[in-house]
């Protein structure tokens, strides 16, 4: 085994603030129309937040600088260009398609109940346990030693004093039964009060490893927020998912990894390769065009916004069961 580290940041942070952002515009438009196609791109920082992208839909009177204002804060100036989506892509899509290329990973293990690597589980729990008390921007990082025992932990979290946010970290390990050598790096700048978009600036799609699996395993590329369903990059990657966590079950394997590979315009993976415990084999069983994943899923309704905010994994979403 190896030292393994996994870090979590918080809904506050601003990147995650323009993932929430580019998702609930997703959500507005699916709840009128489910067949809308989204890709809405945020930028914010320093009082300024720019949304752009491609939106095709039926749907009426979305109004985006409220939606950013409800997650953002009132203050902000909202600055929008919004076109429709490019009718070449388009043309692919509407015969059912792959509305791009691109590689999906899925993974599930049985280090957690989550069926996700420990570090990663670790470093969102104690996240979120200092978030529902102080609901800032924060991250924290977790360090597993070879042994399994925890080796290291860095939490740093807007608002909070070092002493306070100290003694929610050893709680957290308490609660836990957590062991190890346990060295501690608690707001290890000095305590900061400026966080969000008043201190740094956010992007759609900037905390890849954090929506996804932790750095222990690759990740296709693509981000998910923002995206309607036909983009694989999302709903082939939480189909991924869903296949890996039923390889695992049914088989009682300890690590199940996916690969799914699409081309744009075409409806069946290019490659569709599940790997048990490092034996590796073709994926049966599954409709894996990007209509019969939809389906399955059931992903053309407003579920997006709340993946958002702690990874996309893990959360009890339906790609999770």
């Amino acid at each position: 085994m190896f030292y393994r580290t996994a870090e979590s940041v918080s809904p506050k942070h601003p990147d995650k603030l323009c993932d929430q952002i580019s998702d609930a515009i997703l959500d507005a438009y699916l709840a009128q129309d489910p067949e809308a196609r989204v890709a809405a791109e945020t930028c914010g920082g320093h009082g300024v937040v720019f949304v752009t992208g491609e939106i095709t839909s039926t749907a009426n009177d979305i109004d985006i600088p409220a939606i950013v204002k409800r997650i953002a804060g009132d203050g902000v100036e909202v600055h929008t260009k919004i076109v429709k989506q490019s009718p070449e892509i388009a043309q692919g899509v509407d015969t059912g398609g792959a509305g791009d290329q691109g590689i999906m990973i899925g993974y599930a293990c049985d280090e957690t109940p989550e069926m996700l690597p420990l570090e990663v589980v670790l470093s969102r729990r104690l996240n979120q346990s200092i978030y529902e008390k102080h609901p800032y921007d924060g991250k924290t990082q977790i360090t597993i030693a070879p042994d399994g025992t925890i080796d290291s932990i860095v939490a740093s979290f807007q608002n909070v004093p070092h002493d306070e946010l100290e003694k929610l970290v050893r709680n957290f390990i308490k609660n836990n039964e957590l062991d190890g050598r346990l060295e501690l790096h608690i707001n290890p700048a000095g305590d900061w009060n400026q966080g969000g978009f008043d201190a740094d600036t956010g992007l759609t799609g900037r905390k890849l490893i954090v929506d996804n699996y932790g750095p222990r395993v690759a990740i296709g590329g693509g981000c998910y927020s923002g995206k309607d369903p036909s983009k694989v990059d999302r709903s082939a990657a939480y189909m991924a998912r869903k296949v890996a966590v039923d390889y695992l079950r049914k088989l009682g394997a300890h690590e199940v990894l996916v690969r799914l590979a699409y081309a744009i315009g075409h409806d069946q993976p290019l490659e569709k390769t599940v790997i048990i415990d490092g034996e590796s084999e073709e994926i049966e069983g599954y409709d894996l065009s990007p209509r019969g994943i939809i389906k399955f899923l059931d992903l053309k309704r407003p579920i997006y916004e709340v993946t958002a905010k702690w990874g996309h994994y893990g959360e009890g979403f339906d790609w999770d069961k």
